[in-house]
């Protein structure tokens, strides 16, 4: 294989979403060897290649122009995530933090065990099937954004990716831990949050 199409390959890679290393190991010695050329060539459409070697993934965010320089359309788009969704990751990250101080590999939890982190802040549902439905559906918009992966050994186990670290940062965590009553309160039908994600793909991929 030549150098141009292990470039291509890799670019590709991340054009889809988050690359991890233990996902595919070629790819990220690729990344790696060819970090400067890569980065060179997202950074001419206005994009900026993150490498996390601690945690062993790779993704990309959107540059943000500096006073001056010239404004690109934006390839790395903000997704929207509805209120639920940004409450259940928040929740997912606080999960994951809590397992990092007492154990070492992956955080690996069952489809009843995060539908129990989410069903804390709203235990007078008058209808369990809907809301365990609902969180269903929520586990499988978290695995579409690559937060949460579905084990193939065990289709009922997610990991929680680490990747979520980069999202959800400690002022989020601050932000929603200040709201979380707010939303028990006020909890419904999910609707549009003002929160926002990068997600890497051109426009039409992600519409």
């Amino acid at each position: 294989m030549s150098e141009t199409v292990d470039i291509g390959a890799t670019i590709i890679s991340l054009m889809r979403g988050v690359i991890y290393r233990e996902d595919d190991e070629d790819i990220w010695l690729n990344l790696h060897e060819k970090r400067g050329a890569i980065m060179d060539h997202f950074a001419t459409i206005g994009v900026e290649v993150v490498v996390d070697d601690a945690e062993g993934y790779a993704y990309l965010r959107a540059h943000e122009p500096a006073e001056g320089e010239t404004v690109l359309p934006r390839l790395v788009r903000r997704r929207p995530l509805s209120r639920n969704l940004s409450l259940l990751l928040v929740l997912l990250r606080k999960r994951l933090m809590e397992f990092e101080t007492t154990d070492e590999g992956r955080l690996v939890l069952s489809t009843e065990e995060i539908q129990q982190l989410y069903s804390v802040f709203f235990p007078n549902t008058s209808n369990e099937a809907k809301e365990a439905d609902r969180v269903k559906r929520l586990i499988r918009d978290a695995a579409e954004l690559r937060f949460l992966k579905q084990l193939s050994s065990n289709p009922n186990s997610w990991e929680v990716r680490r990747i979520i670290k980069a999202y959800v940062d400690a002022e989020t965590m601050q932000d929603f831990a200040a709201r979380l009553e707010e939303y028990a309160q006020t909890y419904q039908e999910a609707s549009p949050a003002s929160d926002s994600i990068e997600s890497a793909g051109t426009e039409e991929e992600n519409e």
